[in-house]
């Protein structure tokens, strides 16, 4: 399995509580552009319409921009697959206050591109504070301890 995308700002902004797996609809010229890594998770999130799922807001750069079709929608709206069981679960679940499904990385599974995202819950300002300064702390110590202080 190789990460085609990641998307680092959700381990910053969110707190993970459950992760999925789940497959991609795609057209072709889209797999071959992922393939190449040409995708952003950046500001991409994914909802639960009646009893199917979709990923909103992620941009697939079209493979050959001049042979993309003319029609050719970068973010376009693309539908996860997903079994019924594990949709009425997140329905239920994406009901609570404060509880998003967040999208972390694009890989390949065999053949197939797979998304994996998470239920998440948002962090608080202090708490990302608190992972900078724990962050800044272990690097000094980490310094001093080499000597390059």
């Amino acid at each position: 399995m190789s990460d085609l995308a990641f998307n680092q700002k959700a381990l910053f902004n969110y707190e993970l509580l459950e992760k999925y797996e789940a497959g991609l609809v795609l057209t072709g010229h889209e797999v071959k552009s992922i393939k190449k890594s040409h995708m952003s998770l950046q500001g991409s999130y994914v909802v639960i319409r009646g009893e199917e799922a979709y990923l909103l807001n992620a941009t697939i750069s079209p493979f050959q921009p001049k042979n993309a079709p003319p029609d050719y929608d970068a973010l376009r709206t693309r539908k996860l697959l997903l079994r019924k069981d594990e949709i009425k679960g997140l329905i239920g679940k994406t009901q609570q206050k404060g509880l998003t499904l967040v999208p972390l990385r694009v890989y390949t599974k065999k053949a197939k591109v797979k998304l994996e995202f998470a239920l998440a819950r948002g962090k608080h300002k202090a708490d990302k504070r608190e992972k900078i300064i724990k962050r800044e702390v272990d690097r000094d110590i980490d310094r001093a301890m080499r000597g390059k202080f």
